[in-house]
């Protein structure tokens, strides 16, 4: 039995997906509103709250595999719940950030999961993705307003991610030897920076799609107003402000763990233009 949390997400709902096709299984979907959810055929949709551990028991029963998203609830208490339940293995989506900007807090905390992991004697992978592609969704509402998009680092490229490639890494390391305790670093086939990113929606939409650069210091003022001080500094750096080597690289990880090519960010655009029409 594998359950995937976060089962409606970017992630989850492209593992659950993929799991189904390969015949592993049986699978469950853990979501707030099981009535609500659309699952793959076959697959049980289980009810949770990651705010109360307690209430993922039910969902737990049976488990030997798990594949968790960091920082989403109470991990200490998530992975005693998973431990208690008899769960042998899990597959945790960390950050990358845990290498390339190990002093900012959110990496901090994601390095805090990751420990908290392995010391659970269960079996783990970790995988610890770039930017998400997915990401691109914060401009939705301004690109269907036909409102400019206004971003800084506009020039930065980053080597996005496809959401799917990191559901494709998880669905191997459930479904194949050889990937309990190791950690994956994952990024997208190439860098693209956010004004390649807008140019590729526009490309989609077939229409122009007005842009423009704005200052760090007007981009955390917004930023600021939702996320709180710490965590926009944290966003900006990792997007542009603070830039290394180890942010920029583009690795072959995916393909070296699926055997198929990361997925470029075009093509994630092409599979969700509805949401900026």
């Amino acid at each position: 039995m594998i359950l995937v949390t976060g089962a409606t997400g970017n992630i989850g709902s492209a593992l659950l997906k993929e799991l189904h096709e390969c015949g592993a299984g049986p699978l469950r979907g853990l979501t707030r509103d099981a009535a609500r959810a659309s699952f793959p055929e076959g697959v049980a949709a289980v009810e949770g709250d990651f705010a109360e551990a307690a209430s993922l028991k039910p969902a737990l029963e049976g488990v030997r595999s798990l594949f968790l998203v960091s920082r989403i609830g109470s991990d200490a208490d998530i992975l005693d719940a998973a431990r208690q339940a008899g769960v042998e293995h899990v597959v945790l989506v960390s950050s990358i950030t845990v290498q390339t900007h190990p002093h900012l807090g959110p990496a901090g905390e994601n390095l805090a999961v990751e420990r908290l992991l392995k010391g659970s004697g269960m079996a783990w992978t970790i995988l610890r993705p770039t930017q998400f592609a997915s990401n691109a969704l914060w401009w939705a509402a301004s690109i269907r307003g036909h409102q400019t998009v206004r971003v800084p680092y506009a020039g930065i490229g980053l080597p996005t991610i496809h959401p799917a490639d990191i559901a494709s890494v998880a669905r191997v390391a459930f479904t194949e030897s050889g990937h309990q305790g190791r950690t994956y670093a994952l990024t997208g086939p190439e860098r693209v920076t956010a004004r390649q990113q807008v140019e590729a929606i526009a490309v989609a939409l077939e229409r122009e799609v007005p842009f423009a650069e704005i200052s760090r210091e007007e981009a955390h003022r917004q930023m600021a107003a939702f996320l709180g001080d710490e965590a926009a500094d944290a966003v900006l750096d990792v997007t542009g402000g603070d830039v290394n080597d180890e942010l920029l690289k583009v690795r072959d990880t995916v393909s070296q763990v699926t055997g198929s090519p990361a997925r470029p960010f075009h093509q994630w655009v092409s599979e969700n233009a509805a949401a900026f029409r």
